[in-house]
Parts: structure tokens; sequence; C-alpha cells
């Protein structure tokens, strides 16, 4: 690490860096047990908010809107819950919408969605639906003064024809009244740049947060890299070479890359982050701490909200 760098990690506090965490929602009670330690791990960090996906074609609904209640009820946390346009009438997303605003939530993070079939596969809009996310954000502010946060693409999506093309639909998104834009992880730091200056170019002016991807598994986020339209640099593949059967060392080296591209974006002058958590606590809780974030100690997670 140089060592001017190396002096500003020193000084960087809980104050000087904010981040978010992305879970999803648990199939069974494993995997609920795991969601809430994660939960339970990571809120004494003090995120700006929390968001719970949602499945293909809608597939968790049932389990997103569940964590999210739970989350808003028993933690001080602020959950945000991911809605698609995916195979619903624009009327089954609005009662949604409408029941997560009921409950108190507040923060929805619209997406158009991936197909049921899988991300990759042709999406085609759901007849009465909301054709894309720009609808959806114009929907969701009709029903009630929702946060909205939005993604943005920094090697574009997929199935744009170009970075340009995706530029005009982030703007799109942000017209219809988006409030952020989280963006899709990628690994080497002059594509969220560049996304970032030709977005303010094009008049995009709400807060842009990079995602970043802690790498458990190198072969597996490669492969969903790959599908998403996030490219794998030869030197990410160099540095987990030897690793396949050596998982301390893997979460080592995850840690420290990560560590390293948020620094980088520090000195760009970005100070916010959004973790896809992968409901795996401990490389992300690593990484907030080299960033300079420290747990809040006064009071267990539950008796937060009561204080």
């Amino acid at each position: 690490m140089p060592e001017n760098r190396q002096r500003k990690s020193l000084l960087l506090g809980a104050g000087d860096i904010n981040v978010s965490f992305e879970f999803f929602p648990p199939k069974n009670d494993k995997m609920a047990n795991d969601l809430w330690a994660a939960i339970n791990r990571l809120g004494p960090l003090c995120p700006e908010f929390v968001s719970v996906t949602y499945g293909a074609g809608g597939s968790t609904r049932e389990r997103t809107h569940n964590t999210v209640t739970r989350i808003l009820k028993e933690t001080a946390l602020r959950p945000a819950a991911h809605l698609t346009c995916v195979d619903a009438l624009k009327e089954e997303v609005d009662q949604v919408a409408q029941t997560y605003w009921d409950a108190g939530v507040r923060h929805i993070v619209a997406l158009r969605g991936d197909p049921a079939a899988g991300v990759g596969q042709q999406y085609t809009p759901f007849p009465g639906g909301y054709a894309n996310a720009a609808e959806l954000v114009a929907g969701l502010k009709k029903i009630n003064n929702f946060e909205i946060s939005v993604a943005g693409y920094p090697e574009k999506h997929p199935e744009s024809p170009s970075l340009k093309a995706d530029i005009e639909n982030l703007k799109a998104k942000v017209d219809a009244g988006a409030d952020r834009v989280i963006t899709q992880f990628t690994f080497d730091n002059i594509h969220f740049l560049r996304f970032l200056e030709q977005a303010r170019a094009a008049g995009i002016w709400v807060p842009i947060i990079p995602g970043i991807v802690p790498i458990h598994n190198f072969r597996q986020v490669a492969s969903f890299a790959t599908r998403t339209g996030a490219s794998v640099p030869a030197w990410l593949a160099r540095r987990f070479e030897g690793l396949d059967d050596d998982e301390n060392t893997r979460h080592l080296v995850a840690a420290a890359i990560a560590t390293e591209q948020c620094m980088e974006l520090v000195d760009e002058g970005v100070h916010s982050f959004h973790f896809y958590t992968l409901n795996r606590p401990n490389l992300v809780y690593a990484i907030c701490h080299l960033l300079g974030l420290r747990p809040l100690k006064t009071a267990p997670l539950e008796q937060q909200r009561a204080s």
C-alpha cells in the first residue's frame, strides 16, 4: 500500500465512509439462521440501509416481504425492499408496494428484474405490467413518496446495445423519480469512474454508489460476472491461482482486493459503498473494519430501535 494511501486509511473513521448491505431472503430454517447471524454481525456497523433481494420472476416475493418487515420490526436498521416488474400486472406490483408502505417500509430498490428463466435469458415485458424500471419508478412515486434506488451498469447491461444507451435508460429512471443509483459490481475501477463521468455529463446528479462483491469463491463469482456483463481482469484470476482448496488464504486475498478497490475509490472522492454480502458477513465485516468502520456497542441491535 503506498505511503500516502496508508496514512489516509489510518485517518478514515466511521464518519468518512458510508456503507449499505444487500441480503437475500432465506429458503429454509438453516438459511434463516445464517441470514440473521449476518444481520446481527453487520448491523452494528450502522449501515445507511440494508436491502433484501427479489428472486427471478418474483419467486421470493413472500420471503422478501417477511424478511424486510422483520428487519423493520426487530432492528434499528433501515430496510429497502427489492421490487421488480417481472411476471406481474401493474396492479399486483402496486399492491405489493402499498403493503410495504403500510408496514412502514419507505425505501424500494426498483428493478426491471431478471426473467424467470434466469440471468442471460431474453426479457419480455409482462402484458399489463410495468415494461421497465423507469415505468416502475414512476408508478411507485404515484403510490407514495418512497425513497427509490435503481441499478446502474458500469460496463453496460448485457442486453443494452451500448453504454450510451444504458446511460439514457438510467437517465429515464432518475427523471422518473429515482433518488440513488447502485451499480453492478465491477473489479476494475476505471469502469466505475468512466460510468460516473458519463452519468454526470448526461445530467444525472443523484448519488451513484459502487457495488462491491467480496470474492468468497473466485470461480463462482467469475461465472456470474460473465453472465451479467462484468469483466474479470486477468490480474484478478492470477491472485486466486492455486487457492481453490485454501479457503483461509482465499478470504485474506479477497479482503485485501476489495479493500484496495474501495481505497482507490476513496482517493477519487467516493465515500459510499454497497456490499453484496451473499448472507456471509465475516469477509464484509473485515473489509469494513479496514475502511475504518467500528461497531456501535452502546446497545444490542434489537434494543437500538427502542432507544
